[in-house]
């Protein structure tokens, strides 16, 4: 069994702060060890239930924070960006039999995590698709599905999870976190840790043919902007026109393009 698991920080247990996830930040440490450790976790369930190949892209800031000796050693991991479009699943294809996503946090706008985003917080202030919020999460379980890799499990606040759960009811979710304003209410680490490995075992338990994505005909992007110059800059994108002072729309039918198109627009 081969499976793909993408990583992120601000879902992880505990954390409550911009700070936190800074690399220059003293805080910063302690939350990328947390990080290490949960990942390990989904690492270790996916083992034990039977992942044979287990490659992790380290999809936080830098793509440098996880800890990589402290993963099974049947596991690679992918550090650093190289700027292919699949961006936080980079390295995914359609040869692995699932994809997990671990430390995943709220879309941006939402109350759910203090520090729910989607993307380039300091230039986006919003994505939707299809006129509906577009969380990192969705984006790229889009993308799995685009490729035909089950979406088996995700760890993150409890919005999130929640919103996963609405997508397809068959993902295995563990909330490690719940957001209130500018604050968090988190489980105890190591507790999440536990959970991680054991959600992440069941989750590859089951039949993971119920675990497809349904993808829609038809993709309508539009991405708000903190300045109204980055929209009408960004308007000039292929395919792209200005909506409002400080959106555009980007319509396709291919999801890949979607991908590309927030590679460049984002």
């Amino acid at each position: 069994m081969k499976i793909f698991i993408s990583a992120d920080i601000e879902g992880v247990a505990g954390i409550a702060n911009w700070e936190e996830a800074r690399k220059s930040s003293n805080a910063y440490s302690y939350f990328a060890e947390q990080m290490s450790k949960e990942v390990a976790a989904a690492c270790e369930g996916a083992t034990i239930a039977g992942a044979t190949e287990i490659l992790v892209k380290d999809a936080h800031g830098t793509g440098r924070n996880i800890d990589p000796s402290k993963l099974t050693e049947n596991a690679k991991i992918i550090r650093g960006w190289s700027g292919h479009p699949y961006k936080m699943l980079q390295g995914i294809d359609e040869t692995f039999d699932g994809v997990a996503f671990v430390g995943y946090h709220s879309h941006g706008g939402s109350n759910a995590n203090p520090l729910a985003h989607t993307m380039n917080s300091s230039v986006i202030n919003y994505i939707k698709l299809n006129g509906e919020y577009l969380s990192e999460f969705l984006m790229h379980s889009y993308l799995a599905a685009y490729l035909g890799v089950p979406v088996v499990f995700l760890s993150g606040d409890k919005g999130l999870c929640e919103d996963a759960k609405n997508l397809n009811k068959n993902i295995v979710t563990v909330a490690v976190s719940e957001g209130k304003g500018a604050s968090s209410i988190s489980i105890h680490p190591n507790k999440a840790i536990e959970k991680i490995k054991e959600g992440m075992k069941k989750a590859l338990k089951k039949d993971l043919s119920k675990n497809n994505i349904n993808l829609p005909d038809k993709f309508s992007l539009e991405i708000g902007y903190n300045f109204h110059g980055d929209a009408y800059k960004n308007s000039f994108y292929p395919g792209a026109v200005q909506k409002g002072e400080k959106s555009i729309i980007f319509e396709t039918d291919d999801y890949f393009e979607i991908m590309r198109a927030t590679s460049f627009l984002v």
